[in-house]
């Protein structure tokens, strides 16, 4: 569980974004970040016994910076006003499928499979797909999935209008392969991570997109 007290720091930081700000109240963050690696370790001890794949994780390969990379954002605020938890049996996490936690009022969601991956990572995904889409199908439509999950996130930004080249209109999965982006996610009240059981509840939705996160990460791990 998160505690109250880090939800109320997150919420005045996100009103006082500004460095001043941030160490006038330099205690009460490190009392956050604390708050934050437990919850995070507490996940990971629930989902280490469901997702073997995981055993080797450390809380410090989860969790992110306060700080935020405004390089090349038109948004300069120099921190994050949420907490984010990427779980994934990559190297720190890239280029493999996971699990991942937004927390942050009125935008709280879990997620899990692949965000926008790179064209060689695509190209990888879309020919597992194309050759495998049964295994595919029968993920997405296991009952639990579709009741937690439902279908792949999918919007105008994250579908080709067409087919992709080298893959006809008429293919079976042509839906699939048409997606430019893997992931599926359930929205949550911010309230339910102050809740003793929440820590169980996440880790038994996460363990339902583990299927999905195997079978992208055999297409990203597989030869060519």
């Amino acid at each position: 569980m998160i505690s109250k007290d880090t939800l109320q720091f997150l919420d005045e930081l996100k009103i006082n974004n500004n460095r001043d700000w941030f160490l006038d109240n330099k205690k009460r963050y490190e009392a956050v970040k604390k708050d934050y690696h437990q919850f995070v370790g507490d996940l990971l001890d629930a989902m280490k016994p469901l997702d073997p794949s995981l055993e080797m994780l450390e809380v410090k390969n989860c969790v992110f910076r306060v700080n935020r990379d405004i390089r090349f954002s038109k948004d300069k605020s120099p921190y994050k006003a949420h907490l984010g938890i990427w779980i994934s049996s990559g190297v720190k996490g890239w280029g493999r499928s996971g699990y991942y936690a937004h927390i942050e009022k009125g935008t709280s969601f879990i997620a899990g499979g692949f965000y926008c991956p790179e064209a060689g990572e695509l190209k990888k995904i879309r020919k597992e797909i194309a050759y495998f889409h049964e295994d595919l199908e029968e993920i997405m439509n296991d009952k639990n999935f579709k009741k937690e999950f439902g279908d792949f996130d999918r919007n105008e930004k994250n579908i080709l209008k067409n087919p992709p080249r080298g893959y006809e209109k008429d293919h079976p999965a042509i839906e699939f392969l048409k997606l430019k982006s893997f992931e599926t996610s359930q929205k949550f009240d911010i309230d339910e991570v102050t809740k003793e059981d929440f820590v169980t509840k996440m880790s038994k939705k996460f363990i339902v997109l583990k299927p999905l996160n195997d079978f992208i990460n055999r297409a990203l791990t597989s030869e060519e």
